[in-house]
């Protein structure tokens, strides 16, 4: 089995590589405690127990949702409870990429950070404040994948809040943190010796300051606000996943919006090739994030906050102000939609209307492409995205609109414009305009095309 063989290999690098690094075994979509205790067995048997790190990854909602029961009753297992202290820690590993497609970032960091806490709740209650609980936080570089913005403190803070690190505090239970820098973006900061030192400068400073327990986060006070707060973005975030038209929209133009690159293919390996279409949740995190900065609107960071704070705006606003943890949720948002253009979401909704190229060549100031517009005008009578492109850039206006209201009412905040955010969203919009024209003249070659018959599964209509 799969297992056998990475146990066979664990025990091969043991044995010829490094025998004093200990290896972790990280165990995608675990959402059974037999399967680490399972791991467990074969660590055992194959006499690695004590250099082996069982990390059980929970990303998915439901992975999150039922977490703190898998935690609690993984720790009431006596032979789970050895093993940590021979190892000297308890390690889980969370993912906020794969988390905040399915979830939207916001509510995935609130409800790792529940996770968090109910991982503190089981060590203690279960003996085990002598060992450490190492935790890996693993995220992308952009917000889209559960990277902060806002610098280093909250780079680091988002993923492991104050909140989560108290209750460890409070429990007695020393813990192992651990991020991570990912792909290209994330080497940049480790490009020269000078820029690396500053890094660890920065990460130094962030993590020496003393833990103040006695701090009070209204946030979590609070309940009956935030707790809806995080409930209502999560169905606003479930909604958009599970739409078709939202589906239809962000796979209108395939993966050809993105440069092929690392070590994973876009699609999961199970669905390539199944099918001509795509659904969202056959293509991964990274794709996905990618799609929505691709077409100008970060859906998995923004959408959904505005509609959540729903008849209790001001009093929201009044929390988020008041709070450490909500004033680190609304620089998120500041930052998200300082790049944030519903324009744009429409834009290239128009590519596909094919009432814009029956009406181009309508002056005559372009009688070399009139054949092309109207057979691209013709051929898109039959195509949907247009439409899809209207309905899901209506939803997100109005639900931008009620998100402008909050932040206009968040205590604390420059409110009005920001003229460096402007700044930069009209780059960007002038960079989106070239591409859509370069696509508007890829769209008119394609029609000009000559007739010819499929070969390898491509034909002139594709």
């Amino acid at each position: 089995s799969t297992a056998m063989r990475q146990f066979l290999v664990m025990v091969k690098m043991l044995q010829h590589i490094d025998s004093d690094a200990p290896i972790r075994m990280l165990i995608a979509e675990c959402e059974q405690p037999q399967t680490v205790l399972a791991a467990l067995y074969f660590a055992k048997l194959f006499g690695i127990e004590g250099k082996v790190d069982v990390s059980p990854l929970f990303e998915t909602e439901t992975a999150l949702e039922h977490g703190g029961r898998f935690l609690e009753a993984l720790l009431a297992e006596e032979s789970y409870r050895s093993y940590a202290r021979v190892r000297g820690r308890v390690s889980i590993q969370t993912g906020f990429s794969d988390a905040g497609r399915f979830m939207g970032q916001l509510p995935a960091a609130l409800a790792i950070e529940r996770l968090q806490g109910r991982l503190a709740e089981a060590m203690k209650a279960n003996g085990l404040t002598d060992v450490a609980a190492l935790i890996f936080n693993t995220h992308g570089e952009s917000m889209g994948r559960g990277a902060h913005p806002a610098g280093f403190a909250d780079r680091l803070t988002w993923p492991l809040s104050g909140w989560a690190r108290r209750r460890f505090a409070k429990a007695g239970v020393t813990i192992e943190p651990e991020a991570s820098f990912q792909g290209g973006d994330g080497y940049l900061f480790f490009r020269n010796d000078e820029l690396a030192l500053a890094t660890l400068t920065r990460i130094a400073e962030a993590e020496a300051g003393d833990l103040d327990l006695t701090v009070k986060d209204p946030f979590y006070d609070r309940t009956d606000l935030s707790l809806d707060f995080y409930r209502s973005i999560r169905r606003v975030q479930r909604e958009h996943l599970e739409s078709a038209t939202y589906s239809r929209a962000l796979t209108a133009f395939g993966l050809g919006l993105l440069k092929t690159t690392g070590s994973r293919v876009s699609r999961r390996q199970s669905d390539i090739g199944a099918d001509r279409t795509m659904s969202l949740r056959q293509i991964r995190a990274i794709p996905h994030n990618a799609i929505l900065q691709q077409i100008g609107y970060p859906v998995n960071v923004i959408a959904g906050a505005g509609t959540a704070a729903g008849e209790e705006m001001e009093s929201v606003a009044e929390l988020l102000g008041r709070s450490d943890r909500g004033n680190q949720l609304v620089r998120l948002l500041r930052a998200a939609n300082g790049l944030a253009s519903v324009k744009t979401v429409a834009a290239h909704g128009e590519l596909f209307n094919s009432a814009y190229w029956a009406s181009r060549p309508y002056r005559g100031t372009e009688t070399a492409l009139e054949s092309a517009c109207l057979a691209l005008a013709e051929y898109l009578t039959k195509d949907d995205r247009a439409g899809v492109f209207r309905r899901l850039t209506s939803r997100l206006r109005v639900d931008w609109m009620k998100l402008h209201r909050l932040l206009s009412l968040v205590p604390g905040h420059k409110a009005g414009r920001d003229p460096a955010q402007d700044s930069d969203r009209r780059n960007i919009g002038l960079l989106q305009s070239v591409r859509l024209a370069l696509l508007m003249h890829m769209f008119i070659r394609a029609v000009q095309v000559p007739p010819f018959a499929r070969s390898n599964d491509v034909s002139r209509d594709d």
